[in-house]
């Protein structure tokens, strides 16, 4: 199981996720191989985390009041 240099976005990271828990579902994988995938399955699932904690941390709402246009945070409590 390979690990690209380059990261894939992270729908490609979900589908690659997705295809690493089927295989583990199976029960087809020697234990190597199982053992090979889940370590594999765990850095995607930490680096998908990482990307959301990104996102949400970027993610603002605008607000419109009046003329003005107001940033928020999207975690506030205004909403």
């Amino acid at each position: 199981m390979s690990e690209d240099k380059n990261p894939a976005n992270f729908e490609e990271q979900i589908k690659k996720l997705e295809h690493l828990v089927a295989q583990l579902e199976t029960g087809n994988l020697s234990l190597e191989d199982s053992i090979k995938a889940y370590e594999e399955g765990v850095k995607i699932a930490q680096n998908c985390q990482m990307t959301l904690k990104n996102a949400e941390q970027k993610v603002e709402i605008l607000t419109k009041q009046g003329e003005e246009l107001v940033k928020q945070d999207f975690n506030s409590e205004d909403i």
